[in-house]
């Protein structure tokens, strides 16, 4: 009986087949730490391990923010006591207390606000306003700027610290928690980028509004705890200089938003200044 002849075989594959690579995965969410840990390694020089950089940290960073103010707010404090102490006047141990921030941030916060300044003291549409904020030189408007808000803020902290260093010190660091809070603000779900890249890039549109909102609405309450030390009147100033510091930095963004078409991480910077110089302004006055 005749064989039925087989067809030919192919050799076997000398390469497994290349498999189809996996899904991505979603980061899984950040936590407290993981923003705080996000928001010190951003906003300060202070040395950070185990820092995650992706969109989910910046959530949860941008949130935190206001930690690395009252940190910031703390240091800028001690170090105008300790000036007090040695026998400074109200007004060196004010230079002291801003010098501390600026060291703490190497000076960007500043220099954000300088760099805003000549970007819309330019007078160009929002692509040439972009490309004088990146240059590395200060132009004259960023110098009176830069010029008038820090003299203001060593007036303000010396007229805090002459009714007293426990004013003085509530005063700094519910002013460095205001700033940093209206950096959550700015970060907010539909506030677009005016670039890609950079830090700008990275946090825009990262908050969702409503943990925006009651970021601040905490920062408020606590400010006027803060106050309350000194009775009633006390928790109102306190509470009052927060509203207002953030209702003169989201106007400063509005400006931004309309003239570049978004944030940056100069606009950033120069918000922060903002709420800052505000809220020591209002502390200081009475």
């Amino acid at each position: 009986m005749d064989t039925v002849p087989q067809p030919p075989q192919d050799p076997p594959p000398r390469h497994p087949a290349p498999t189809a690579p996996p899904p991505p995965t979603a980061p899984p969410p950040a936590g407290v730490r993981d923003g705080a840990r996000f928001a010190f390694g951003t906003l300060t020089v202070l040395p950070v391990s185990g820092a995650r950089w992706d969109r989910a940290a910046a959530r949860s960073g941008m949130v935190c923010a206001p930690l690395v103010g009252l940190v910031a707010g703390l240091c800028a404090a001690a170090a105008g006591g300790v000036a007090l102490l040695l026998g400074a006047s109200p007004l060196l141990a004010a230079v002291a207390t801003v010098a501390v921030p600026a060291v703490l941030t190497r000076g960007l916060h500043l220099d954000g606000l300088a760099d805003v300044a000549d970007g819309l003291g330019s007078g160009r549409p929002a692509e040439g306003a972009l490309e004088v904020m990146k240059r590395s030189d200060i132009g004259p408007f960023g110098v009176v700027t830069l010029l008038l808000v820090l003299l203001a803020q060593v007036a303000a902290v010396a007229g805090a610290y002459a009714a007293g260093w426990a004013w003085g010190a509530v005063a700094v660091t519910v002013s460095a928690v205001a700033a940093r809070a209206a950096l959550t603000l700015a970060a907010r779900e539909g506030v677009p980028a005016a670039r890609p890249g950079g830090l700008g890039a990275a946090v825009a549109g990262a908050v969702p509004p409503r943990a925006a909102v009651l970021t601040c609405a905490a920062v408020v309450s606590a400010a006027a705890g803060a106050g309350a030390l000194w009775g009633p009147y006390g928790a109102v100033r306190c509470a009052v200089a927060v509203v207002v510091a953030l209702g003169t930095a989201h106007l400063l963004l509005a400006r931004c938003r309309r003239r570049l078409g978004g944030v940056t991480g100069d606009v950033f910077g120069a918000v922060g200044e903002t709420a800052l110089t505000t809220s020591l302004v209002v502390l200081a006055l009475g």
